[in-house]
Formats: C-alpha cells, structure tokens, sequence
C-alpha cells in the first residue's frame, strides 16, 4: 500500500490507482449495493472498477481503512456567498430586518454592498466549503438582497474559472429578476416591476450559458431569482431559452407565505399553477422548496416532470418543512437535495430531512437509503446524467471518502445509517472530482481556507454594517440584529 498523502492536491494522479475500504458503496444492474472490504479503481477521469477487489495491475493502490467510500453528493441549491438567512434566524419579522428593501433605500438607489473581488472571492471560498463536506455537483446559490439588482455575467466568469481551478463540477448562471419586494413607510409589501432589466438579464444569461458549452466541469444553468420576481414574459422565454440550451432552470417558488400571498395577489393562484398555465413546468426544471405546495401544486409538479429540491436544514430552522418527502416519493415525483445554508454540510441535510419527514408521517416513512439515494441519483437524474451522483464503472470519478473510525460517531453500525445519524459532514476524508483530488483532511486545493475564512468573516461584518441603510426606519444594527443576551457593561 502507499501513503496516502502522497498523493498530489489538486493533481489527477497518473496511471491507474485505487483506493480500497472497509465500506464502498456501488450502483449496480441489481441496484444500489454495499461492498465490505471493497475497491474502487480510477482511470483518468472514470472509475474502472467498484466493488470487491480487483485482480489487474495498478500504479498506486491506496488503503482508506475503517472508511466508507461513496458517490460524491450532488447539491442542487449549494450556498454561493456568505449566508445572510443566518441573520434571520432569531431576527423577524423580514421586512423589519432588511430582508426587504424599504422604499427610502430604493429612491435613493439600490447599490452592490460588496466589491466585485469580494464577490468571486465569496464563490470560491463556498466551493471549498463544498468540497469540505463531499459534495462534487453543484448548482451554486446566492442573495440578490445585497445586490444592486442581479448577478454578472462577470463575476460568474471568475466562478468558473475557480470552479475548475480547484476541481468542483458546477452548473452556473448569474441570477436576474423582473422585480422585487418593497416596504413602504407604513409596513406594508408589495411588488415592483422593471421587465425591461429583466429581460436585459436573462439575455446576458443565455449568452453566457452558450459561452459554457463544452467547458469540462462547469455547465450552463438558468437560475430566474424567485417566481414572485417574475413576469410572464420573462419566465417564458426562460423555458424556451433552456429547451434551445438544454440546461437546467432553477426558479425558488411555493417557499414560504410572503411569496404565496404575493403570487396570489398578482396572478390569482399559486406559482406553480400560474407556471403551469404558462407552460413553464417542465423536467428542467429546479424548484426549491415546495415547502408550502398545495396537493394540487404537487400533482402538477408531478405531471410535468418537475424535480423537488428539498432543503430540510434551512427550512426547518424557520419553521418550515416539506410534507413530506416521502409523500413526493410515493406520488412519483424526484425529490433531490439541497443545502442552502450555512454550513453547506450535505450529511446534517439528510438527518434533519429524515426526522422531518418521520415527525411528518410516522417512523416507518422513510429510511436512511431513501436520503443517500436523493443526495446523489436524484440530483443527477435532475441534471440529465447518468454518470455522476453513482459508482460503478464507466461513471465519472466524482466521489467522497467518509471517516467510520471518528470517536464522536460511537458505537458504528451500518456505514450508511452511522453517517446520518452522526449528522456532520466533517468527517469527511477526501472529495474526489473528475479523477483529482480536490479535497484531503481539510486540505482544499489551491486554497488556504483558515485564512478565507478570516477574511470572509470581516467581508461579513462589512455587509451587515451596512445594514441600517436598507433596513425600515434605518434603525441601529444593534436593534436589527439585537445580542441573544444583553452584553454585560460596566465593572
């Protein structure tokens, strides 16, 4: 056997390796499978071999011992910048917290509360955090509240750059919108329209998506900010435009009540049924979180093809939850899966969506397969693939090695089960992508992430120091974002 650290960051090793553990997980015609004392062997950028071990020759052959070997997660809603919902988490209502812009800030005009720099500089840390946690696809997501309007075509420029610099499978495409929410002086929302930028936006996204074509790990996405952002028009020629592309579209809709009430006021019925009556449901699309779906949005969703992205963290850290996710699986519908949060952690994902779901509809809902297969298989099937979010020979050489001997995850039974209920994707080895290794113990290539973080964290404080300018009534950001306990002054 060869040391393990032997092997180069960044690099994909040459010749034939492998490495072999007491736990592989493999896909096979039988279906989803776990081999104990198994062996996955690498070629380039395809995995040759997965299963037991193997008889021919290879250069290298690495022993991860007590350690599970998997299918990298695909993370279909994966945390772009510094997460602002953080702020929300014991700060409401919104439109009081500067989650809505209130009208004062819009007539003196909306401005990019972060520098160019800073912004990709945020994409690329997020993709280490990505890599930290054994997730090789990506569909990156990001706040538009701090934004100017929307993304740019060249800040994403740079994101594909690192993207492939530092070996992450990404789908990517800066976010536009028709609209936005407003609070007036007097508390009350409501939506504002300019479609013309709209437009401007979506165009500049189909150009970039056509410039992505066939650039090995980064693909092309539509990624429309949020349906109550939308109009018609723009939300039509989206689906066109992703027909023509053939790429995926991303479009947050049936999220939460201010969207709901909002939709309705507009259109009359709720985002999916105004989409499908546009027809703009279709199997490309992406719709985070259905968490307040109706049972006739979910059997349009699922007539038409639409895959779920379900995001049970963030969701359930206000009060939200998919009902449920075993429900969507049993109407046919492809439930795939999403982080959306800080930490962009795939594994703590899957436990809170399990006990969502067992809270939901009792404890024989759903099992410990069911949330592995939604955060591989599903977010591939999503993005049309069959050779990522799998491991078996001929699929792409995307994969995570998890730790089975960590002393916080005691006793260990079975890998799968162990890994969810220990519930944190930092026992998390190695990621793999593309045949490189992208990640080692917390080593990420080509980046120092203990000194981006110290740098992200003052970006961070930077952003929410400004704050009281897009807040209602610009109070202080000690009354916005108030301490958990009132800080001990004097002596």
């Amino acid at each position: 056997m060869t040391d393990w650290r032997d092997l180069e960051l960044g690099k994909r090793p040459q010749g034939r390796w492998s490495l072999t553990a007491d736990w592989v997980v493999v896909d096979t015609s039988q279906g989803r499978r776990l081999v104990e004392g198994g062996e996955v062997v690498i070629e380039n950028d395809r995995v040759l071999h997965a299963g037991g071990r193997f008889d021919g020759d290879v250069a290298a052959r690495f022993d991860m011992g007590a350690a599970l070997i998997a299918p990298g997660f695909v993370d279909l809603d994966a945390l772009g910048d510094l997460d602002t919902t953080l702020l929300a988490h014991d700060n409401w209502p919104s439109e009081l917290k500067g989650r809505v812009w209130p009208q004062s800030y819009v007539d003196r005009g909306p401005y990019e509360m972060y520098s160019p720099d800073e912004l990709v500089a945020q994409k690329r840390f997020a993709f280490g955090q990505l890599l930290l946690n054994g997730i090789t696809s990506a569909a990156p997501i990001a706040s538009l509240f701090y934004r100017e309007w929307g993304e740019t075509v060249a800040e994403f420029g740079a994101a594909a750059d690192a993207a492939e610099e530092i070996g992450l499978r990404v789908w990517l495409g800066p976010a536009y919108r028709a609209g936005g929410m407003v609070v007036d002086e007097a508390g009350r929302l409501r939506a504002v329209f300019d479609e013309p930028r709209g437009l401007k936006g979506l165009n500049a996204a189909i150009e970039f998506a056509r410039d992505l074509q066939g650039r090995g790990l980064v693909s092309p996405m539509l990624a429309p900010d949020r349906v109550e952002t939308c109009t018609e028009d723009l939300m039509k020629r989206t689906m066109a435009a992703s027909e023509d592309l053939e790429c995926p579209v991303r479009l947050h809709m049936a999220q939460g009540q201010m969207e709901l009430q909002t939709v309705k006021a507009l259109h009359g019925m709720t985002a999916p049924e105004w989409l499908d009556g546009l027809g703009c449901l279709t199997q490309r699309l992406l719709a985070p979180h259905a968490t307040v779906a109706s049972d006739d949005d979910l059997n349009r969703y699922g007539a038409a093809g639409v895959t779920v992205v379900h995001c049970p963290l963030v969701s359930a850290r206000h009060g939200g939850a998919l009902r449920s996710f075993a429900r969507l699986r049993d109407m046919g519908i492809n439930v795939a899966m999403g982080t959306d949060t800080a930490p962009p952690d795939m594994v703590l994902n899957m436990a809170v969506g399990m006990m969502t779901c067992r809270l939901m509809d009792g404890h024989s809902s759903i099992r410990s397969g069911d949330m592995f297969d939604a955060a591989t298989r599903a977010g591939a099937k999503a993005l049309g693939r069959d050779d990522i979010g799998v491991l078996c020979a001929g699929s792409k050489a995307d994969i995570a090695v998890f730790d089975m001997a960590d002393r916080y995850m005691a006793p260990r039974i079975d890998p799968i089960q162990t890994l969810i209920l220990g519930a944190t994707g930092r026992v998390t080895r190695a990621t793999i992508v593309d045949g490189r290794l992208s990640m080692r113990d917390g080593d990420v290539a080509g980046i120092d992430m203990a000194a981006m973080r110290a740098e992200m964290q003052i970006q961070f404080e930077g952003l929410v120091a400004k704050y009281p300018e897009r807040t209602l009534g610009h109070p202080a950001v000690r009354e916005i974002f108030p301490p958990t306990f009132p800080l001990l002054t004097g002596d």
